[in-house]
């Protein structure tokens, strides 16, 4: 299923952000489609000739919530990254949406040139990593079963020593969700820092 790079799904039920950012994004030449529930978005999303570069989701949505739809589109094989849009008092939530399959959250109140860009890279980023795909980015090693495969790419960027603001940059996502990602690695290997983390990825070479 190939996406359209250039095609923007806007879900959320609050018709000046629906406007704000199909604005925003038709000028920077994206195609959009916006949505102001997520059965509309979810229906449109199962056609694999609209599959979208790119979905930016209001995680508190009329119906199902922005959590539940994610469950949806993770259950479906959803390639497209997703961004949840939250407000500053629900990080926890976006932390689960990230858990969920989110590619990364954009904390309201955002600015348009900043939304833009983390949409582009994050495109860019997927673009990279389907071209890729063809080699693991991580070998096996004990406990590799309980990573998810982003949690694997975020750790090949540990490991091979990058900072969280260059992980971000070369996987498209913010430098507080590659900590969010980091946390859960080392929760589920038993590590205690980067060092332990190097220690059990290289325990089999």
């Amino acid at each position: 299923m190939s996406a359209t790079a250039h095609l923007i799904h806007i879900v959320d039920d609050d018709p000046a952000i629906r406007d704000a950012l199909t604005v925003v994004f038709e000028l920077e030449g994206y195609d959009v489609a916006s949505f102001e529930t997520g059965e509309a978005f979810l229906e449109r999303a199962g056609r694999p000739d609209k599959m979208p570069g790119c979905v930016i989701l209001d995680v508190h949505m009329p119906g199902q919530s922005g959590i539940e739809i994610l469950r949806r589109l993770h259950a479906d094989r959803f390639a497209a990254p997703v961004f949840v849009i939250s407000g500053q008092g629900d990080i926890p939530m976006a932390v689960e949406a990230i858990k969920q399959g989110a590619h990364d959250f954009i904390e309201k109140p955002f600015d348009a040139e900043t939304v833009v860009t983390r949409v582009r890279e994050a495109i860019e980023a997927t673009e990279r990593k389907q071209v890729e795909s063809a080699t693991p980015p991580v070998r096996n090693f004990p406990g590799s079963e309980q990573l998810t495969p982003r949690e694997r790419e975020v750790l090949e960027e540990i490991t091979a020593g990058a900072s969280n603001k260059e992980a971000g940059r070369t996987l498209g996502i913010s430098p507080r969700t590659i900590e969010v990602h980091r946390a859960r690695i080392m929760e589920k290997l038993g590590a205690r820092n980067a060092a332990d983390l190097v220690r059990i990825v290289l325990s089999h070479e």
